[in-house]
């Protein structure tokens, strides 16, 4: 089966940075649609950013836009999440995945490739 090594999340103050990646293993993540999700404390699952197999285009969740920046180095088939400016409500549980394609800002397809998730928590 396919999978993703996540890594990346802690513990930053407010205005810090955090990249998160996800090395994705048994499969080309250059063929796949990828974004990032988060679980925020009593919020549903939000899509957070999806950026096409031909990365001609990156769309973004409102609450993100400005702030976090996807991207892939096919050559080490890992994806990334660049995040700065970093707020309180940024805190949450961060998933990468894999799809077939984009709507708006979630990776989406018949089936979805998922990393296990990591703990982001921006604390002062």
């Amino acid at each position: 089966h396919s999978q993703f090594v996540q890594s990346g999340g802690g513990l930053v103050q407010p205005g810090g940075s955090l990249r998160l990646s996800c090395e994705a293993y048994g499969f080309t993540l250059a063929r796949n649609a990828i974004g990032w999700f988060r679980r925020a404390p009593g919020k549903e699952r939000e899509g957070l950013s999806c950026l096409s197999s031909s990365d001609t285009d990156a769309a973004y969740a409102d609450s993100v836009n400005g702030r976090f920046t996807i991207s892939r180095d096919n050559a080490k088939n890992t994806m990334y999440l660049q995040m700065n400016s970093l707020k309180p409500e940024d805190t949450g549980v961060y998933y990468c995945a894999a799809g077939t394609y984009c709507r708006g800002s979630v990776s989406s397809g018949p089936s979805v490739s998922w990393g296990q998730g990591t703990q982001v928590t921006v604390s002062s």
